[in-house]
């Protein structure tokens, strides 16, 4: 077993992304999809990850300055830059193959010179309702002072040959891509036949009515885009809120300094040398693409037709719960287990709307790190307040990204009368929790709510995560005391059921593998069942490691980032891991210990990094309900024996598909919402 560097893992991660994109077996929008999921995940890459080994190689040293896995940080940063060169070529390539399939399929996707005349003047029509009145051209002379320029937009740099001059003249147009103005416009087109433009093009069609007071013999339209380092700091100013600080901090962040600038490669020389003088970016790192950038906007590539979507697995309901029926009183009656997005995410929507007008409901609170762009979690909090429940709301302002929604969802909270809490700086709050408090006859009673994802009913249809609703009384107290604490930091909790971070988890869940190892030394049985977003902690990675060898059997399920690099060979005495990449994004979080036939099952928020142990308010909660423990190990089970999806993490830098002698194919997403539905 070899310890591998984060970075370099990541990136193979989202080369299996790309994987996804090139599987034929794949329906073919789905696999332009693929397409736009891999170019905003390098995106996102490079503002974070590539940004922050820039600033590590920056800083002066007689030491050599290292990543946390021990690498040099330039060899990294050297090889990051080579492998992501080398996989954007393997990006475009499969573009091009994906767009060949599409044309046989009788789908195009035409630029301005490819249309007929119906199409030309659909397109000027189109550009003069929808995209002229957005657009404000920037003309550049030797005096103008560049304004800033988002990495959330692409640009066109302009280059105008005027008759009878020989000086061009030169602009940059931002492109307006939104709710008014969507990236890709279907054309009118022939029976049996779809025809989409995409709006980069339409501008470059009607460049001359942006420009007609200028008498150009030529004028052409380059792509460009910058990326910017997306740290967010926040000041030590104690005369400030913590929300004033992150408002500053997020406007810091957009003018973050440029990490990489990315051009159409057929852009002039003479456009790009002014390009950089203007923005300031001599010696500077650049990389020559193709004529479209910011391709995230490939995930949202219209549906053309059911036969290139993958089919629909419309979400389940729970078996325990049925349509308008109380909730609150199934939970008080027993554990419910829910699994995104096989089951339908209304059942949480109905619990807190349940709660929200429940008489007996006294107290709402939850924690809230992503939410969706229109949120019902949102509305029926708010509806709560109206119907007298106290409400009490962590807002986590440093959920990176999504820094701004979070601060509005926190004025729009505490303005409709909602107590808003905020994490701590340098300590994001990233459980997923709910607790509500009712006045029964015997007194006041809990309900809680343990989860890996967020409270968002948009990715909930996307990413795969698990939940318990529990009326348990030691799991609903922990609950409670947390909320406690987030409320009151400075005092000390004690946690009797709940696992909770940065405080004991680590600690516990090390106790938990060293049960493991001593009871193998003792010649007992002895298993590590575990499944992850990453693993990337150092510590546990090499506690997992002398595990294996003590000859306990040890199995991972690790989407991303793995640094623990099991060897290519047939030694049983080392951990074992795989990777699946498929239609959902594989987020829920579980640990299996044998614990010597008293097996110890947890779900939990925190993946095994060293920031959600050791920085981060994360719980995890054991599951002690014995239908749900089966439940659980049913899906890791299915999940293992994935034939389909799964790579096999012993060869990370190729993505190898896992290979099971004899076995049935299974591709485990289909088989656990087969398996769910079994149980309806």
């Amino acid at each position: 077993m070899q310890i591998n560097n984060r970075e370099l893992s990541w990136l193979s991660f989202n080369e299996r992304v790309l994987q996804e994109a090139q599987d034929k077996s794949v329906p073919l929008t789905q696999r332009l999809r693929f397409l736009g999921i891999f170019s905003n995940n390098q995106d996102e890459f490079i503002k974070v990850r590539v940004a922050n080994l820039i600033r590590m190689s920056a800083i002066k040293s007689e030491k050599t300055i290292q990543t946390t896995e021990g690498f040099p940080v330039k060899d990294i940063l050297d090889e990051v830059h080579a492998r992501m060169e080398k996989t954007e070529h393997l990006f475009a390539q499969t573009y091009r193959k994906i767009l060949s399939e599409m044309e046989k399929n009788r789908i195009f996707v035409l630029n301005e010179k490819q249309l007929n005349k119906r199409q030309s003047q659909f397109c000027r029509d189109y550009f003069k309702l929808e995209i002229n009145p957005q657009i404000v051209p920037l003309m550049i002379r030797k005096s103008t002072k560049m304004p800033f320029l988002s990495d959330e937009y692409i640009y066109h740099a302009i280059r105008m040959e005027l008759e009878n001059n020989k000086h061009p003249k030169y602009a940059i147009i931002r492109i307006p891509v939104n709710r008014q103005s969507p990236r890709f416009v279907e054309l009118p087109s022939t029976r049996n036949r779809k025809e989409l433009i995409f709006i980069d093009d339409i501008i470059r069609l009607c460049l001359d009515e942006i420009f007609f007071m200028f008498n150009c013999q030529n004028i052409s339209a380059h792509a460009f885009k910058l990326i910017r380092d997306a740290q967010l700091t926040v000041d030590d100013d104690i005369t400030k809120s913590l929300m004033e600080k992150m408002e500053l901090g997020l406007e810091e962040r957009m003018h973050g300094e440029p990490v990489r600038l990315i051009y159409d490669k057929e852009m002039p020389c003479d456009l790009l040398t002014i390009l950089m003088n203007k923005l300031k970016l001599i010696n500077f790192k650049t990389q020559a693409g193709g004529r479209y950038h910011m391709l995230k906007h490939l995930m949202k590539f219209p549906t053309i037709a059911p036969e290139f979507e993958y089919a629909d697995l419309p979400p389940l309901p729970h078996p325990d719960i049925q349509p308008f029926s109380s909730i609150l009183q199934v939970i008080k009656e027993k554990d419910i287990f829910l699994n995104y997005p096989y089951h339908t995410f209304d059942h949480i929507i109905n619990l807190l709307r349940e709660a929200a007008i429940d008489p007996k409901t006294e107290r709402i609170c939850i924690t809230l790190y992503r939410t969706a762009e229109r949120s019902r979690i949102i509305n029926v909090l708010m509806n709560a307040v109206e119907n007298g429940k106290e409400v009490i709301v962590l807002e986590e302002l440093m959920a990176r990204f999504d820094e701004g929604q979070n601060i509005e969802n926190s004025e729009l909270l505490s303005k409709a009368g909602i107590k808003v809490i905020h994490g701590f700086k340098g300590l994001k709050v990233h459980c997923k929790l709910i607790y509500i408090e009712r006045k029964e006859k015997l007194g006041h009673k809990g309900y809680g709510y343990v989860g890996t994802g967020n409270f968002n009913e948009t990715t909930a249809r996307q990413y795969t995560d698990f939940a318990l609703l529990t009326s348990h009384p030691e799991i609903t107290q922990d609950i409670k005391t947390l909320f406690e604490f987030l409320q009151n930091p400075h005092k000390h909790m004690v946690y009797k059921q709940l696992m909770v971070s940065p405080y004991h988890m680590r600690a516990q869940f090390e106790k938990l593998i060293n049960n493991e190892i001593k009871n193998k030394k003792k010649g007992k049985d002895a298993y590590i069942y575990a499944k992850f977003n990453s693993l990337t902690d150092v510590r546990m990675i090499k506690l997992l490691s002398k595990a294996a060898q003590e000859g306990v059997e040890v199995k991972l399920i690790i989407r991303g980032a793995c640094c623990l690099q099991p060897e290519p060979t047939d030694s049983e005495k080392q951990p074992e891991g795989i990777s699946i990449v498929d239609k959902y994004l594989e987020h829920g979080r579980m640990a299996i210990f044998h614990n010597n036939g008293e097996e110890k099952i947890y779900i939990l928020s925190a993946d095994w990094m060293t920031r959600n142990l050791d920085s981060r308010i994360e719980a995890g909660v054991p599951i002690y309900d014995p239908e749900i423990r089966q439940t659980i190990r049913d899906i890791f089970t299915i999940q293992w024996n994935d034939t389909v999806k799964a790579r096999d993490l012993a060869w990370q830098d190729e993505n190898r598909y896992r290979t099971i002698l004899d076995a049935k194919p299974c591709r485990s997403q289909l088989a656990l919402y087969d398996y769910y539905k079994k149980k309806k």
